[in-house]
């Protein structure tokens, strides 16, 4: 074989994968160009390292496959509209596909802790085992208020959004075995039935909801849904469906947890900012909690109505998909 002839023949589909290879973005004919050229290139490598194996040739081959091959393998490149994507159509679709989970254990922990409140503020010395006479004292006279103007605002903002978002992501993480999670929400929940208890029981309910509800309705939601999303991907594996293996499941159900988490991350920051800004701001109670549920009722909007169209737009595009006879 004349290598000579053979690498004069062949260069200009070496060039042109190179050249390829150098642009920024490429249309989808070219991508796939660039694909069929490097695989005919490392045709062309192994043909020469087997019969006239030129170190020159090799080296600047090999030079030029590897640009191709970093051009095909290379990570995609931050684009706004895979933001708007995931803004318009993952976030919300992934919140609508496990809107039962989340929907009915929010109504199932409200209403226990609804009662566990109403028990404490019955019997006072049910708060007494956990709580002595000063603390609760405390809590009444100063210590709940006060928790909300003690650090300044941006700082209080960060520290609960840090809190709430890892709560949150606890919860995800650990519900592929069931019982983290159960622990998680009881404990939570636990306290703020204690404290709403206490606070019940001393006459200052109206306190208690005034200061809870302008943020707790975005960030309670936020933690049910996380919780919800988390036992969902623990229940994909004690039962997978038809036609998956449990694998597949938790696989499936693990990565719309991954997109839930990261939408809930700045949903938490928005509730975390009302936590800091709205919630001991000095104006009435009516204003702020009209500002909370505003908030609250929009996301709600988001992840049922947006979810919804989402739902409904993929399962179009399925549809479209489909193999005609």
């Amino acid at each position: 074989m004349d290598l000579d002839a053979y690498v004069l023949e062949r260069a200009g589909e070496w060039d042109r994968m190179e050249e390829l290879a150098r642009r920024r973005r490429l249309t989808a004919g070219e991508a796939d160009e660039l694909v069929i050229l490097y695989q005919r290139a490392t045709t062309h490598l192994s043909v020469i390292r087997s019969r006239l194996p030129d170190p020159v040739v090799i080296a600047d081959l090999s030079r030029q496959l590897m640009a191709g091959r970093a051009a095909i393998t290379r990570g995609r490149r931050f684009d706004w509209r895979t933001v708007g994507h995931f803004l318009t159509d993952g976030f919300p679709l992934a919140l609508y596909e496990a809107r039962r989970w989340w929907i009915s254990l929010a109504l199932l922990l409200l209403a226990l802790t609804t009662a566990l409140i109403l028990y404490i503020a019955d019997d006072p010395a049910i708060a007494e085992l956990f709580l002595s006479q000063s603390q609760i004292d405390r809590l009444v006279a100063s210590d709940f208020v006060g928790y909300y103007s003690e650090y300044q605002a941006q700082n209080f903002a960060a520290q609960v959004w840090t809190n709430n978002a890892l709560l949150t992501a606890q919860c995800i993480a650990a519900g592929v075995l069931i019982v983290p999670v159960v622990y998680l929400l009881g404990s939570n929940m636990f306290n703020v039935g204690l404290t709403g208890g206490v606070m019940v029981d001393a006459g200052a309910g109206s306190t208690f909801l005034s200061y809870l509800a302008p943020h707790g309705l975005l960030e309670l939601t936020c933690v049910f849904i996380g919780a919800g999303v988390g036992l969902r991907i623990g229940w994909a594996w004690i039962a997978p469906g038809p036609f998956r293996t449990r694998r597949q499941a938790l696989a499936s159900r693990a990565r719309t947890g991954m997109v839930v988490a990261v939408g809930l991350v700045p949903t938490l920051l928005v509730a975390g900012l009302l936590e800091a800004y709205v919630t001991p701001a000095p104006v009435p109670t009516a204003v702020k909690i009209a500002v909370g549920a505003t908030v609250w009722l929009l996301f709600l909007a988001y992840a049922l109505i947006q979810g919804r169209a989402a739902h409904t737009r993929r399962t179009l595009d399925s549809t479209y998909d489909l193999p005609t006879a």
